[in-house]
């Protein structure tokens, strides 16, 4: 089994109009989603991101850089991620396919490299 890094890609303004009672459903069906993983073992890892956007770093001439980012105008953001255990891209590409996520994002899914762990 080979880890899969599920990057899961948000328009932020869908979440605005979105009710409590709406939220709940949404988080009902991705605890769902991720607890079936969970009980075949499949499931790494899972957490949302918080809203505030995070760091951009870069190495300048000057040294490194901290921006705040993404800004408000962007088009998209990264909300969330999970860490699945699959055989190859085609398992990865399967257990991924029933992710509530893909009701209003996409998913960008990448293959951890296993030469990090050592």
């Amino acid at each position: 089994m080979r880890d899969y890094l599920l990057l899961l890609h948000d328009n932020p303004t869908q979440m605005g109009t979105i009710s409590p009672t709406e939220m709940q459903a949404i988080i009902a069906r991705y605890n769902a989603w991720a607890g079936a993983l969970a009980q075949q073992g499949r499931l790494a890892h899972g957490a949302k991101l918080t809203d505030e956007g995070g760091k951009h770093l870069r190495r300048t001439a000057k040294g490194i850089t901290a921006a705040d980012g993404p800004f408000a105008e962007a088009k998209e953001v990264i909300g969330g991620l999970f860490i699945i255990k699959a055989a190859d891209y085609d398992e990865a590409v399967h257990l991924a396919s029933d992710c509530p996520h893909l009701e209003t994002g996409w998913i960008e899914l990448r293959e951890v490299d296993p030469a990090g762990d050592e």
